[in-house]
């Protein structure tokens, strides 16, 4: 290769490796990260919407806490307006929770408060009922993240899908913690249960 080709090359090279992210750095995710580290949030999508995506960033280095960040979509027209919305159950740092949305109610929001001496956080989900529909066909995903302090993605499966709760575990050796949302699908019509 001849020196005028390489000095020719050599800053395209050199901005192409700086355009690549460390996998290490949560900026580089371009993410509109709703908290901090060590630090609480509120999160609710806007009125007749509900969560639908969340992911999250850990860091050992800052707290062995987490950056997270939401998404949230209309929900379908035939489901109408929410008719009550609240702040369900809330767990307690350090501790395994199960939470789904009392009054066949989902999650259209989330709450956390970061907790130094356990370094881990208390979560409560923002429920909203829709008439008196009930959900159906409803799973839990698998582990998210997959493995203690990776990074976690969580999506629902297809549109009609909601988040309705999760099941969480807590690694007080790790410092993390794994969730298995709980998704179901909504009934079209008015149900007579109170809530499943």
């Amino acid at each position: 290769m001849s020196p005028s080709l390489l000095l020719w090359t050599l800053p395209l090279l050199v901005s192409l490796v700086a355009a690549q992210h460390d996998p290490h750095d949560p900026e580089a995710y371009d993410m509109s990260w709703v908290n901090q580290y060590r630090q609480g949030f509120n999160f609710q999508c806007p009125h007749g919407e509900a969560l639908v995506a969340v992911r999250s960033f850990f860091s050992e280095v800052q707290g062995s806490d987490r950056l997270w960040t939401f998404e949230c979509q209309p929900t379908p027209e035939g489901l109408g307006e929410p008719t009550d919305c609240w702040w369900d159950d809330i767990n307690r740092a350090g501790l395994e929770w199960t939470s789904t949305c009392t009054q066949n109610g989902i999650a259209a929001g989330i709450q956390s408060k970061y907790f130094e001496a356990v370094l881990d956080r208390e979560w409560q989900f923002y429920c909203c009922r829709y008439k008196r529909r009930c959900p159906y066909s409803c799973m839990k995903t698998n582990d998210v993240p997959a493995r203690y302090r990776e990074e976690g993605e969580m999506i629902v499966p297809a549109y009609g899908y909601f988040i309705r709760g999760a099941q969480t575990t807590f690694s007080g050796v790790l410092r993390d913690r794994q969730w298995k949302y709980i998704l179901c699908r909504m009934t079209d019509q008015d149900c007579a249960f109170e809530n499943i």
